[in-house]
This record gives C-alpha cells, structure tokens and sequence, in this order.
C-alpha cells in the first residue's frame, strides 16, 4: 500500500491529513494509532498542569527524596538535586512533545520516522518495558497502602495473616485488588484515564500534607527537621554521589521524555501543551520534593533513623484515623500517576508491534500482567538499587533513543514528516531498509553501550560488579544519561550526513483558512 492522503497544514502549524481512509489497508494503522484529527484536540495548559499534577505527587517520586535523605544528603542537597534534575530532563521532554500536537502522533508512530516503520518497535518496546516495571512498582506500593489501611480497620488478624512467598496473603490481595482497579479504568480507554487525572489532580497532595502535618506536630515544627545534618557533607564524598543521583532524578522522568507525544497529541496548542508541562513539572516536582524531605528528616528526629517509605511510616501514626485518610490520599495518587505514566505509553507500544491485533485496552492488560512478573518488592527493596541501580541503568539506555529522536526531528528533517508514509507498507520515505533504519540503531546502541557498559555497584549494594561491566568505562556510567543522550545524537547525525539532503525532499501540503474553510496548495515548510 502507498498512501496518497494529503497533509493538511492549519495557521497555527498543527497538520491532520485530509482522509485517513487509504491508510486502513496498511498493516501498521489502527485506530488507535492514527493521527489525531484537529477538531479531536481538545486538551489545553489546565489537562496538562493537572497530567504533571497526577503524576508528580506519587509515592515513587517522594522515594526520590527520601532515598537521598537514606542515603545521607541534607536536606538542601537532596532539593538541589532534585530540581536541577527535572529541569534538565523537561528540555528533551520539550522539544518530544512538538511532533505530538504539531501531527496528532503517539510516540511509536514518532519513532517510525527515524528508527524506521518496523524498526520503531524496538525504541517502543525499550519503553514499554520500563514502564511495566514502573507500572509494578506504583502498584506495589499501591497495595502496601490498602494492605496498611485494611488492617488498621480490620485489626492484627488482617497484618498478621499467614506469609506466602514472604509477604501476609493479605498483603497479596490488597496488591492484586489495586491492581484490578487500574485495569478496570485503562479498559475504558484515554479519556477514562483524563478525566480521572482532572478530578484527583487537586486532591492528590491531601496525603502527603497530612503526613506532613503529623510529622511537625511530633518532631517540634521546622527547626529540628531543617537542623538535620548531612552525613556526606559538601566535599569529596557529597559529590561522588551527586552525578549519580542527579542522573537517576532525571532519569525518572527519561521515560516520559519519550512518550509524552502521547499525551501532547490532544493538545490544542502547542504553547498551551509547552506552558502546561514548563508549569507541571518543575514545580509539582519540587513541592513534592520538599514535602519528602521534611517528613523524611522529620522521621529521623522522632524514630532516630530514616524512613524513606512514606507507608511504613504512616503505618506507625498512633491514630488510626490520621492513617486511613492519609493512606487513601496516597492511593489515590499513585493510581493517578500510573495510568497516566505507566499505561498508557506501553498500551501504544505494544499496539504499534501487532496494530491489528493488539488495541489500546489490550496492550494495557499486558502491560498489567509484566508488571507483576518483574517483581516490583525487588527494585525498590533498597534506595541504592532503586536510584543507582534501576533509574541510571534504564535512563541511560531510554536516553540513547531520545538522542536518535531529538537529533532526527529537530537537525535532520527540521520538524517536518510526512503523514501518510508513517504508516507505509513499504515505499514510503520511512521504510528505509526492509523498515528498519540502521542508522538510528547504531546511534542507539553505541549511546546504551557508553551510556550504561560500566555500570557498577558498591559491594553488596547492587547487581553490578563493583569495577563495573566493562570497567575501562566505568566513569561513564555517574553520567549515564547525558552520556546517552549525547553519544546516541552525535553518532546518529554523523551517520545520516551522507543522507541530510534526501531528507528535506518537499512535502506537498494544503494550507488551510480556519475563518473561510479554504484551502490552497502549500510549500512544504511547516511552522509549528
């Protein structure tokens, strides 16, 4: 199949083709997967403030500083880390985002323009993976969470059941009755999913400051909880730290980097989808972050050590009531970050691999069900696997492919694509090679293998040798997502020179008039 359907180009730089109907034939189109018509572009700056909102006040991202306090930062390094990092990692998220309401395009579709039609599969599949594990993860800590509020309603015999594979029956049910939740939610499709996000946006943060609140209440307010010392200080061992810790807090968000087209595909504008995101994430991130550090710290100075699991530590609050309202307030949270960031960027990845056989809902089951079998208890069991082992490993390799991306979209087509031939049979100008472009996989694996090759861990403190996997490049991996973002770009774009000018062939286009409904024969320059 060749599909001839014409682009059109609307005055504020969104493009829609004119009839999708010549692209139900091609093996690669569903529904699903099929640009989004303008008309359907409906989010604007509040979805996407109140997407970052739902997403950001999880117990995962109060993990990230809470471990850093585990780890021995103060309260000021841990922040400091923490915001340098996410407003690193929201310039690639950025400049991802543009392809997203300028064509109306998930992110796998994105990634066929440059990895190729079929060779897409692999930089959708590398993150889907990744948020299976995430999705396990949220739901992990889900479960602890109505495991601790049922036994605060039910009485001991509900925590102390009889342990299977090391954990109270109980503790199981609690975390399959979550896990059925979201899948109920993901099975009604994206705007199940958005409409769930705008009404818990402004509620998730109730857990949290009621945690906060016992936590001051109970350490003497501020003074003792800002007074806590750092046990790196600020030389040589604080900062041997740092590097990796701030690649792990950027890290934690390379994931969405590559996916947010999925989202960003809605969106009415590309300022409103940009000032959503410049003021969701920064600063949902940074109150969290806060917030994390004070009941963190403030823990120490009432238990004499830190407990970085805001749900073991709720689970010691004296009163049951503060303990059911804050835990409900923190489940409500991590639903409403893991459907947003680990569902539906998997739902797609995997609906890109079998179009016509695997739909949005299903790719959500399966992601669902490899959710548990990576065995989440395991990667947040320590903060030293959780941050330098699980977010550096996968962030350097998650970087690799936005290297490929931000290099080919930005450098090497200049923002423009060509509709139809996203979703090409073969013939079109994306099918490269049988469908795969060679180039964006030696980017990619050249910017992973530098990028994570020496990753290493301190004795009895992770999965990796202590000198590294190939410990002439040990170094490399503190930096392991900048140096897969950047070694994945140079590489791609020195290998695609020889090719550059085949990539600005014109791509006919009709401009239209939003006031009067015509239309004209454009030039192929696309201002979005």
């Amino acid at each position: 199949m060749e599909p001839t359907t014409a682009q059109l180009r609307h005055p504020d730089g969104r493009v829609e083709l004119r009839d999708v109907s010549s692209l139900h034939g091609s093996r690669y189109f569903n529904a699903e997967l099929a640009p989004v018509p303008v008309e359907r572009r409906t989010w604007t700056t509040y979805n996407y403030f109140a997407l970052w909102m739902g997403m950001a006040h999880n117990i995962p991202s109060y993990l990230l500083a809470s471990g850093l306090i585990a780890i021995g930062m103060n309260w000021v390094q841990a922040f400091l880390t923490i915001t340098l990092g996410n407003l690193i990692v929201l310039i690639p998220m950025l400049l991802n985002s543009h392809a997203g309401t300028k064509y109306g395009i998930p992110f796998p579709v994105f990634a066929r323009a440059f990895y190729g039609v079929r060779g897409a599969n692999l930089a959708a599949l590398l993150r889907g993976f990744v948020a299976c594990g995430w999705f396990g993860i949220q739901t992990w800590v889900g479960g602890q969470a109505i495991f601790v509020i049922l036994g605060e309603l039910v009485g001991d015999g509900w925590t102390t059941a009889p342990a299977v594979l090391g954990q109270p029956w109980t503790m199981w049910l609690g975390f399959l009755a979550f896990w059925a939740f979201q899948m109920l939610i993901i099975w009604r499709g994206i705007d199940a999913v958005r409409r769930f996000e705008n009404w818990t946006a402004p509620l998730v943060t109730v857990g949290f400051l009621i945690l906060l609140g016992w936590v001051l209440v109970e350490a003497g307010g501020f003074g003792p909880i800002f007074s806590q010392p750092s046990e790196l200080g600020w030389g040589t061992e604080f900062w041997s730290v740092f590097a990796p810790s701030l690649m792990g807090m950027i890290a934690f968000w390379a994931t969405l980097s590559l996916n947010m087209p999925d989202f960003t595909r809605f969106g009415m504008s590309q300022r409103k989808q940009a000032w959503g995101q410049v003021l969701g994430l920064p600063t949902t991130m940074s109150f969290m972050a806060i917030v994390s550090i004070m009941i963190t710290s403030g823990g120490i100075v009432i238990y004499g050590e830190a407990i970085w699991d805001p749900v073991l530590l709720a689970a010691r609050f004296s009163s049951p009531v503060v303990i059911v309202i804050a835990l409900v307030g923190l489940t409500l949270a991590t639903v409403s970050a893991n459907l947003a960031a680990n569902v539906v960027s998997p739902s797609y990845d995997f609906s890109n691999a079998f179009p016509k056989k695997i739909s949005f809902r299903v790719g959500g089951l399966i992601t669902g069900v490899i959710g548990i079998a990576i065995q989440p208890w395991n990667l947040i069991s320590d903060p030293n696997i959780y941050i330098f082992a699980w977010l550096n490993f996968y962030g350097g390799i998650l970087a690799a492919v936005a290297g490929v991306l931000v290099a080919g979209y930005w450098v090497q087509t200049r923002t423009r694509l060509a509709l139809a031939d996203l979703f090409a049979d073969r013939g079109g100008r994306y099918w490269f090679d049988g469908g795969w472009n060679w180039r964006a996989l030696v980017a990619t694996a050249v910017g992973a293998l530098l990028a994570v090759g020496g990753a290493y861990s301190a004795p009895g403190a992770g999965p990796f040798p202590e000198d590294g996997l190939i410990p002439p490049i040990k170094a490399l991996y503190d930096y392991s997502w900048a140096v897969g973002l950047a070694g994945a770009l140079v590489v791609y774009l020195a290998l695609s020179l020889p090719n550059m000018r085949q990539a600005h062939v014109p791509i006919p286009e009709e401009e239209t008039s939003e006031r009067t409904g015509e239309s004209r024969l454009g030039p192929a320059t696309v201002d979005g």
